[in-house]
């Protein structure tokens, strides 16, 4: 991976776009000892086995995993110092670290380890998408987990967010509000979902002197207003803005800009519970959406059109996946014409073979702009094509509500597709028939077969055949519209040091970042 993530100082001015951003955070330092983070909504509960809110409470400095990725994505310790794993990839061994302590000055024991691992895995749907335990065994400061399923990948597993390590022998009832005790850099001191959350430094950290007092995690929703607080002072660094924003920073040496390819995918489920459970119309709409225009006029080229679950950043077969549903607004009329589709009223938009009205409800969510801008241009491009689309624009857990009861047509999704260091968990999480998350009912016997066999497989080429293949059946299957791949910007004050990008985008406040004395 490391070879094939780019990241820059952007040195070109790029010009603005139609006010839309990625979901950004900004950073504010004040007095030294002091800094403040301008952040989107995201969570509405601090409690890390609900939906996927462990990321706030590791991006804001405070929650550990045994294993973390590294600024160029590979895998490296962090409260275990190392792991083994056997042959079959069915029992794995992981060391933890001595001499770590809570935030609240108990000590990180293995035993406290197994526990704070034994309640995420009873309390999260989403465990078994990562793996299946079936049992975790303490000897000295050795943990083991021996599996049900093979897992090559374990340690990455353990990397993401949802497995970071809590104190499970105090009293958490209030953990939605207060946060989970931790082993980072930063402690929960106060949690508002619509206002302001505070972390303090963590006296006991483990891993070197924390320069910050505490730092304040303030919501501010507008991507414009971020944009204008980091101009006035207000913040000091602004996280993932876009390309509409770089050219009123490019230039100033007061300012400095980071860009990534993204590792993430911006797609939309195509639920195929309701009337796209009809292959014809979800070719259609596949090949009704221009989204080289969307990406590169309408985002100003701040992403990569998409036609694959995995972006062409990372090395998985991106050239060589054949995607017969690309743009192709001629071939999609005449898609839906075959099918029986037709505009019998003659409301400029198609009815379905039995004559019922086709009305698809587009489910995007409001904090990251650049969604709304999608789901506008598809509605747009399919209204000419004859497929009525209505918009549904709500707030991020709203979305996930939706998701979670199958309550839409399309919903569209930004997702790290490497979570784990390779793309295993993120296409079992979305397209293996029983996952949690795969409420779009898309079932393919082969791709279940297929992750099944990647989640056993070590060989690194294999796994790429594997991953390919997986990726095609799915394109084949006019599963899910893969709208693009957004680039990342960060842009920052030039005092703020020790601040650095991260491809798995874990990691925003560490005990790094400080202003320049």
């Amino acid at each position: 991976m490391k070879n094939r993530i780019a990241k820059k100082v952007c040195a070109a001015a790029l010009a603005g776009l139609m006010a839309m951003a990625m979901i950004p955070a900004t950073f504010v330092f004040a007095d030294g000892n002091i800094m403040t983070i301008g952040v989107t909504s995201f969570a509405d509960t601090l409690e890390p086995t609900e939906q996927y809110f462990s990321w706030v409470i590791s991006r804001y400095g405070v929650g550990q995993g045994l294993t973390k990725f590294d600024e160029e994505g590979n895998m490296v310790p962090c409260l275990a110092t190392e792991w083994t794993n056997s042959e079959d990839g069915k029992t794995w061994t992981f060391t933890i670290r001595e001499g770590v302590k809570f935030s609240n000055g108990n000590d990180m024991t293995p035993e406290l380890v197994k526990a704070s691992l034994e309640r995420t895995m009873e309390m999260s749907n989403r465990v078994p998408e990562f793996f299946d335990i079936d049992s975790i065994e303490v000897d000295g400061q050795n943990i083991t987990f021996n599996l049900n399923r093979a897992n090559a990948n374990m340690a990455g597993c353990l990397a993401d967010p949802l497995f970071l390590i809590m104190d499970t022998s105090i009293d958490n009832s209030n953990i939605a509000m207060e946060g989970p005790v931790c082993t980072g850099p930063y402690a929960f001191q106060s949690f508002d979902p619509s206002g302001d959350t505070v972390v303090v430094r963590n006296e006991y950290y483990w891993d070197g002197e924390v320069p910050n007092d505490s730092v304040t995690l303030r919501i501010i929703g507008d991507q414009t207003t971020r944009s204008m607080a980091l101009q006035s002072g207000e913040i000091d660094v602004a996280y993932n803005l876009k390309t509409e924003n770089v050219f009123e920073f490019d230039g100033n040496d007061n300012y400095n800009i980071q860009s990534l390819e993204s590792l993430r995918s911006t797609y939309a489920f195509m639920n195929q519970n309701g009337a796209l459970g009809d292959l014809a119309l979800r070719q259609a709409v596949l090949r009704g959406l221009d989204k080289e225009t969307y990406t590169s006029i309408l985002l100003e080229g701040g992403a990569t059109p998409g036609k694959a679950p995995v972006p062409p950043t990372l090395d998985y077969g991106y050239e060589e996946l054949n995607d017969e549903n690309a743009y192709d607004p001629d071939g999609a009329k005449q898609v839906l014409a075959d099918a029986g589709y037709e505009d019998v009223d003659g409301d400029g938009y198609v009815e379905d073979p039995d004559g019922n009205k086709v009305e698809l409800t587009f489910v995007y969510y409001d904090s990251r702009a650049e969604l709304g801008v999608y789901a506008q241009a598809a509605q747009a491009s399919l209204k000419e094509i004859g497929i009525n689309i209505k918009l549904d624009c709500v707030s991020y857990e709203t979305l996930l509500d939706r998701r979670d009861s199958s309550q839409y047509d399309l919903l569209i999704w930004n997702v790290l597709v490497a979570n784990t260091g390779d793309p295993e968990n993120y296409l079992r999480e979305n397209w293996y028939s029983t996952s949690a998350n795969n409420t779009a009912g898309y079932s393919n016997a082969d791709v279940d077969a297929w992750l099944d066999e990647l989640a056993s497989t070590i060989d690194a080429e294999a796994r790429k055949e594997l991953i390919v293949k997986i990726q095609q059946a799915i394109m084949d299957d006019a599963a899910t519209v893969f709208f693009g791949y957004e680039n990342t910007f960060l842009i920052s004050k030039s005092t703020v040091e020790g601040l650095v990008m991260y491809p798995m985008d874990y990691y925003w406040v560490t005990a790094d970042m400080k202003i320049a004395e």
